[in-house]
């Protein structure tokens, strides 16, 4: 059986965020029971296996970031699973609820929402965060600074940083940036070679399905309509890619979400904090940089260089 058909769905050749064959992910809580028995849930596992080369080595000495003196360094500490961080992009949250009278256990899958016009693709001033064609929002780390500008705006804040990796080192390490921000990217390099994303594979409950996203957005209001359910995800900060189907409102789910630093909530309707600001925005929070921006000429032959080294490295591989 093919990868695509493994998720319920067949993967569309070219997808177009803003027409009918965008993806869109299906996370059906009646569905996930968290893998027991497993030391991680399976979408964990996969996840981190897929990404877990994807930082470089850290700096032996970071330099402190001025004036905010605050180091993010997350590569001691690879094995943390509970919650977001650089090396660990998706975690399953438990949710113990009391519904029609009934004590009942959920598990909530939490990663990036892919949001349909992401605030944090709009405020980077460095251009490293897109909203690619199909549907995925993803951060180019070779272009990242690590401002932490993308989780400032994230109702969620999912992005996470790393410090001591980046362009920033090459250019004004402690005046220039902090690292990079990383955060599931869909595992866009597998959705554009035919295959699913890591965590839609891996799922051994099919709780995870991805799809086109009219197609998805249908399954979502039938599985919801089936289960006397609810939808999360489809309008909450101006609509998303991820649509979470529940037997139990996310209310409800939501009060059994302490928010932490990596551990987000789920509030309903949440809105898009930068809705009819974004151009202002932009520029205001870009300011800082492109003061110093006369600093950057001596990174684009660093850049350069790294551009040739992946594409060596994916030939040698290949």
């Amino acid at each position: 059986m093919s990868a695509a058909a493994l998720s319920g769905l067949a993967l569309p050749k070219a997808a177009r965020a803003g027409d009918e064959k965008r993806l869109v992910t299906l996370i059906d809580l009646s569905l996930c029971d968290g893998c027991p028995g497993r030391e991680l849930p399976a979408c964990v596992s996969a996840c981190r296996e897929i990404n877990r080369d994807r930082i470089p080595e850290v700096a032996a000495s970071i330099p402190m970031p001025w004036p905010r003196k605050t180091i993010e360094d997350w590569s001691k500490k690879r094995d943390v699973f509970n919650r977001l961080t650089p090396y660990n992009f998706i975690y399953v949250h438990r949710a113990d609820v009391e519904w029609n009278g009934q004590k009942r256990t959920l598990h909530v899958p939490r990663r990036c929402m892919h949001c349909d016009n992401p605030a944090c693709a709009t405020i980077c001033p460095f251009t490293a965060n897109h909203k690619q064609p199909n549907g995925a929002v993803v951060i180019d780390q070779d272009l990242c600074f690590g401002g932490a500008k993308c989780r400032t705006v994230c109702p969620w804040e999912i992005p996470q940083r790393q410090s001591g990796v980046g362009i920033y080192l090459h250019i004004l390490p402690g005046l220039m940036g902090n690292g990079v921000m990383y955060k599931c990217d869909l595992c866009n390099d597998r959705l554009e070679a035919g295959k699913l994303p890591g965590c839609v594979e891996s799922c051994p409950q099919k709780a995870l399905l991805i799809g086109p996203g009219k197609d998805i957005e249908a399954m979502a209001e039938e599985r919801a309509k089936q289960m006397n359910g609810h939808i999360y995800g489809k309008r909450e900060n101006g609509g998303t890619a991820t649509l979470y189907v529940s037997p139990v409102s996310f209310d409800l789910i939501n009060r059994t979400m302490q928010r932490k630093p990596g551990q987000p909530d789920m509030q309903p309707g949440v809105k898009r904090g930068m809705a009819g600001t974004d151009g202002l925005g932009k520029t205001v929070l870009a300011a800082p940089a492109l003061g110093i921006a006369a600093g950057a000429a001596g990174a684009f032959g660093w850049l350069s260089r790294r551009k040739s080294e992946v594409k060596k490295a994916g030939e040698d591989n290949g």
